[in-house]
């Protein structure tokens, strides 16, 4: 059977329609960004970043009509103002590209693995080089500039050692005192930080830009959410005597002129909700002390509740595009019994 006869997987389409969403958001997002940037050492990166998601798009479309696959709606112009104030200073817009090419490589190196046809395979593959390039660049300027926030340094291992008591996993217990924490925990502590940080952030503009009551008050419980895992994750740091991480300026304007639709905002806020669970399921599986895997376990929670209050605010003004399904034949069924 030829390549071009094989079917599309159920994960082969679920991720061809996670990447068209994405990046048609993306586009939206960055295409702003360039009407207003002014940094030259910053601008390149973002356009870089834009050029990409212009061109993943051309090569998703081309994809679905050769297999009549129903192209998503996504994102287009209508869901961006791009004659709104500048909204984010330009330190932010290299922090996004940044943020968003980690996230994006995370995506794709999943996608690679669910996909068994070669061209898709292929694609996939294709994106996320380009993508693990464009955090390179995007990390290298930031250095260049001072604006990068680094990790907490700790002193190099001079030789191996062995866990030998059951009390190294243990932290629970308030009445004990709990062991150092280890250089996988404090590196996970820190890129939750970091990550929450450029949430707040995104919380605050897109609540002051929404003229929907409903969508800004989804926003601000975002960041107070984010601003107080941030807190949490500070203090288990400080009580070890480590620096918490100095997060680069990414501030925002005080404009409140709509710069995005409701429904593009409140979509990116699904994907970094979605991205945080993730983050938090990875750092407790990885974090031996037991309270901080309980701490992890409960945030997770509290996040996946603002991700179901954030669907039944798009579900209910008809924001929520459905990714693709199987035929339901029980419906079909019923229906033509009726008819």
């Amino acid at each position: 059977m030829s390549e071009e006869k094989i079917h599309l997987t159920s994960s082969e389409i679920a991720s061809l329609w996670n990447a068209y969403m994405n990046d048609s958001m993306s586009k939206c997002i960055l295409g702003y960004m360039l009407q207003h940037i002014q940094d030259n050492d910053i601008k390149p990166v973002v356009r870089d970043s834009y050029d990409l998601s212009c061109d993943h798009l051309e090569k998703l479309t081309s994809i679905f009509e050769d297999e009549q696959y129903s192209i998503p709606n996504g994102f287009n112009e209508q869901d961006v103002n791009f004659n709104a104030p500048w909204l984010f200073t330009d330190t932010f817009c290299l922090t996004y590209v940044n943020h968003m090419a980690k996230v994006g490589m995370l995506s794709y190196s999943g996608t690679v693995s669910l996909s068994f046809r070669d061209d898709i395979c292929t694609y996939f593959s294709h994106a996320l080089h380009e993508t693990n390039n464009l955090y390179r660049k995007s990390l290298k300027i930031a250095l260049n500039k001072g604006i990068n926030a680094r990790p907490p340094y700790i002193e190099v291992p001079k030789e191996t050692d062995y866990v030998n008591s059951k009390k190294y996993m243990s932290g629970i217990n308030p009445l004990s005192s709990k062991r150092p924490l280890n250089a996988v925990e404090i590196s996970y502590l820190y890129m939750n930080i970091t990550t929450n940080s450029i949430g707040v952030k995104l919380c605050l503009a897109f609540a002051q830009t929404s003229s929907s009551k409903e969508v800004q008050e989804f926003m601000l419980r975002g960041k107070r959410t984010s601003k107080r895992h941030i807190k949490l994750f500070v203090d288990a740091l400080m009580k070890d005597n480590i620096q918490a991480p100095h997060v680069p300026d990414v501030a925002v304007s005080d404009s409140t002129t709509k710069t995005f639709s409701d429904k593009l905002m409140m979509f990116h806020m699904s994907l970094l909700t979605a991205s945080g669970i993730g983050n938090y399921a990875t750092a407790m599986a990885a974090s031996q002390r037991s309270d901080l895997a309980l701490r992890y376990e409960r945030l997770s929670l509290e996040v996946s509740g603002l991700a179901k209050t954030g669907a039944d605010i798009m579900i209910k003004n008809n924001w929520l595009e459905q990714p693709p399904g199987i035929v339901d034949r029980e419906k079909l069924a019923r229906n033509k019994r009726q008819s």
